[in-house]
């Protein structure tokens, strides 16, 4: 496994990083541009919250882990002081986006822009100790466990009463977000949320009859036989077994472990294509049309989080069943996604594995996914040889 870890480290700190480092600091306004083109040339001036944190954390995180390199502290730095100007409404939630300048364009109907703005000052916290960024991610993360039964509140567009259906991304994403704002958190807070995300991952959404991790359920925990109901998306769930299996560890809980690799792999086998090759974005629970039109595209986020969760399935179990499904995930992701003429990778793909659009960062892609894919192999794959 030695090659592929060279391989993970040297494309995170020789090419992916590097990339962020020169095109993404907005050095007149703060700030970071994620609307980066192939080349890495500014298309579009916009700045969306939850990516600009999303960055804040990952300078963050390698400064603590990897070096401690000056340069992306200061990085961290100055997007957190765009976020601490200009992120917020007077209730402190988080907008979706912003001008180049500051200014609030999208309300903050989107929770995932407090979690990750939560997680980013956390991890600053780590390497700068600022009480004021112990406060703003404190006061974040209570603020989305009383907003979590109601995530968008005002900005929700369903008719209250009819079919009221809560959503797997809020306790997956806490999942995460728990343990990475332990050092930060009581520990009575922590031990009281750990076992009910896991309840909700893993009893909840975890669907019995077809094994699926579901992206909907009604507010019972039921299953909704329509098309939001029977939505599955691969990626996430696949995600949330490699928080499981952190979550694992953290706990000692060798049953979690188990149960999350084999869902993984059940969840694998169900989502890849086995005529084109790689992971579908969404597939329908029962086998019907899905909803979501863009259903068979093939997404970045979503093969580098299978591979992380591949290889710590591998390390923790050594089932030579992860290992074969990792060395074939890798050959797909490093094939198609990874851009052979200018760093950084691509994020959309047809079904038949042709590039859809050559950006390497957008309203939706930043900086986030690919280092933090190659960050956790690379680690993981260390831990193993």
């Amino acid at each position: 496994m030695k090659h592929y870890l060279q391989a993970y480290r040297n494309e995170l700190l020789g090419s992916v990083i590097p990339f962020w480092m020169e095109r993404s600091p907005d050095s007149v306004h703060g700030g970071y541009f994620t609307c980066l083109d192939q080349k890495g040339q500014v298309y579009d001036t916009d700045k969306f919250v939850w990516l600009q944190a999303r960055q804040v954390w990952m300078f963050s995180m390698l400064y603590a882990n990897v070096e401690p390199n000056p340069a992306w502290l200061r990085m961290a730095k100055d997007g957190a002081a765009f976020l601490e100007k200009h992120g917020r409404d007077a209730s402190g939630d988080f907008y979706f986006s912003l001008t180049q300048t500051g200014a609030p364009l999208v309300q903050p109907y989107n929770i995932f822009s407090d979690c990750f703005a939560a997680m980013a000052f956390s991890a600053l916290y780590k390497v700068d100790p600022q009480l004021a960024y112990r406060q703003l991610s404190t006061d974040t993360f209570h603020r989305i466990l009383s907003r979590r039964n109601n995530p968008k509140g005002t900005y929700s567009k369903t008719v209250p009463g009819t079919r009221n259906l809560k959503s797997f991304a809020l306790p997956m994403i806490l999942s995460n977000l728990t343990l990475e704002m332990e050092h930060l958190l009581d520990p009575g807070l922590v031990k009281d949320l750990v076992p009910g995300v896991i309840h909700e991952v893993m009893e909840v959404f975890l669907d019995a009859e077809s094994g699926l991790v579901l992206e909907n359920v009604l507010e019972d925990g039921s299953f909704s036989d329509c098309f939001e109901g029977r939505l599955t998306s691969p990626g996430h769930a696949i995600e949330a077994m490699w928080f499981m299996l952190d979550l694992s560890c953290r706990f000692d809980d060798e049953a979690l472990r188990d149960r999350a690799i084999a869902t993984g792999l059940k969840t694998l086998e169900y989502g890849w294509d086995t005529t084109y090759g790689g992971i579908y974005y969404f597939l329908d629970c029962k086998g019907h049309p899905p909803e979501k039109l863009e259903w068979n595209q093939k997404l970045w986020w979503v093969h580098l989080e299978t591979l992380v969760f591949l290889a710590k399935a591998y390390q923790l179990s050594g089932d030579k069943a992860c290992l074969h499904w990792f060395e074939k995930v890798h050959e797909y992701t490093w094939t198609h996604f990874r851009d052979p003429d200018y760093p950084e990778w691509f994020g959309y793909l047809d079904r038949y594995g042709r590039v859809q659009l050559s950006l390497k960062g957008g309203k939706w892609k930043g900086c986030f996914h690919v280092p933090r894919g190659l960050y956790q192999v690379w680690q993981t794959l260390e831990q193993l040889t």
